[in-house]
């Protein structure tokens, strides 16, 4: 909207008589109020907003308008032609109960006030200067706040848009093509959803897709790792809690269930959760409503919940350590992310995008990737799916080459595990000339190379440490040992 001093006006007023009472009333505000341009045709005002596009703020238009366009189609062509301008009607017509219907009638066409004539009577509600004026800056107000909602909304727009590009899902194959179109169809819905593969396959990415394409892209998407967080705080981290309801709670928390009220809730690893949390889940599903530790009465809240796992879950209620009735609760659609092995189609461009990102972000040249460099990549089986793709391909763009080779490919790859026989590989071995290295450093290097490698395919360390079977205390204690952080 055009910056201005004054509030511009278009009068639209058939009757000379009616005009000159209009500026006369608004003669005390001229400071403020301008009548920019007067016609007594609706087709003339139509053509002065098309060539002054913008250039007035508030339409004061009298409703039985002479020629050919009705007073209620002229409101509708006026909005069309801007949508922000607000447009005030008058009318001779006399005020009873039908008025009133009439009165929407006019509000639902695009018209922000409505206005009576009364014929031969000076003191009625529009010549009344002060009156008059206030409601010609309350639709201007209305204009401009309107004006800001749709620069938001355009901008908010252009932010989404933004954020699908950079968390677009990558790929050709017939999986990853059908699994768009699935998010798609899914994004329309209010449905729970339940997404399932290995890990590092990009299941948050399909949550985030499904979240920015819904009618809630507008509000939070809020991601929580259910087997990163510890027992003992789960619950009050989905939940919250107040002051005072334990030891330690020296201020209320909202709960990750509070944030994201009218938005996306992501529980990401969602086998992980505890038989307490499941049974406050179910009820946040069933209900809508929430237990906060502390509070005796239930909050209401309005969440979309997105799962994911890795895990078969159905296995996991055969076993009793997943709740069945919070099961089918979840698996309304669901989602199934294949392996990266299950897709080799997808590697090539998933290989260029990774290589144009993250060149852009460590400032380093784009090399080329060579056919047979490619073919490598696509003839090794991928046990970390997407996130170890990611890992080796940053890595390779340190080769220092303007192209990347079959023997780049295949020593990134043995570096993160003993799935490739590559030339060196065993070269860690070697201490002195005809001599090997003493086993302690042989030991502690292989298993600084394993746990590199198991971290490459884990999402998280909470995952790491159960894959390599030790309590998390003794994860991070081998971690540092190792020099890893």
């Amino acid at each position: 909207m055009k910056q201005s001093s004054h509030i511009n006006l278009l009068v639209i007023e058939d009757e000379d008589f009616d005009v000159r009472r209009i500026r006369n009333t608004l003669r005390p505000f001229e400071h403020t109020v301008k009548i920019r341009a007067v016609t007594s045709s609706g087709a003339r005002a139509l053509e002065l907003m098309r060539q002054a596009p913008g250039s007035f703020d508030v339409v004061i238009m009298d409703f039985q308008i002479a020629g050919n366009i009705t007073g209620e189609a002229l409101i509708r062509r006026i909005k069309e032609l801007d949508p922000d301008i607000q447009i005030i009607v008058v009318t001779k017509m006399t005020i009873n109960s039908s008025d009133f219907r009439f009165a929407n009638q006019l509000l639902e066409a695009g018209a922000c006030w409505y206005c009576t004539k009364y014929p031969g009577d000076i003191e009625e509600y529009i010549y009344q200067p002060t009156d008059f004026y206030l409601s010609i800056r309350n639709a201007y107000e209305r204009k401009r706040l309107e004006a800001e909602r749709r620069r938001s909304e355009r901008k908010l727009d252009q932010n989404l848009a933004q954020m699908l590009r950079e968390k677009q899902i990558i790929g050709s194959s017939p999986g990853t093509r059908r699994l768009r179109e699935e998010i798609a169809r899914v994004a329309a819905s209010e449905a729970t959803v339940l997404i399932q593969g290995p890990s590092g396959t990009g299941k948050e990415l399909v949550a985030l897709n499904i979240h920015y394409q819904s009618a809630r892209r507008q509000e939070r998407f809020v991601p929580i790792n259910c087997g990163s967080i510890p027992t003992e705080l789960l619950e009050s981290e989905l939940f919250g809690f107040e002051k005072g309801a334990f030891t330690g709670a020296q201020s209320k928390k909202p709960g990750l269930f509070e944030l994201a009220h009218r938005g996306t809730l992501f529980l990401d690893e969602v086998a992980e959760l505890t038989p307490s949390a499941q049974v406050k889940l179910l009820r946040v599903l069933q209900e809508g409503e929430l237990e906060k530790i502390g509070r005796t009465e239930r909050i209401r809240v309005d969440v979309r919940i997105i799962a994911a796992t890795n895990k078969d879950l159905l296995q996991e209620v055969q076993a009793g350590r997943f709740r069945q009735d919070l099961f089918y609760r979840l698996n309304v659609i669901n989602l199934t992310v294949e392996p990266l092995s299950a897709r080799p189609e997808d590697i090539p461009p998933l290989a260029d995008y990774f290589l144009k990102r993250f060149s852009e972000q460590m400032n380093l040249p784009c090399p080329e990737i060579s056919e047979e460099a490619m073919h490598c990549l696509q003839q090794y089986n991928w046990p970390g799916n997407v996130r170890e793709l990611q890992n080796v391909i940053q890595r390779l763009l340190f080769c220092g080459c303007r192209t990347i080779t079959a023997e780049h490919v295949k020593q990134s790859l043995a570096g993160l595990g003993p799935q490739v026989s590559a030339a060196g590989e065993w070269s860690w071995l070697n201490g002195a000339p005809g001599k090997v290295r003493p086993l302690r450093e042989v030991e502690r290097a292989f298993r600084k190379r394993y746990f590199q490698y198991v971290r490459s395919i884990c999402e998280s360390d909470a995952q790491a440490a159960r894959m390599l079977g030790l309590a998390p205390p003794n994860y991070y204690r081998m971690c540092k040992e190792l020099g890893l952080k």
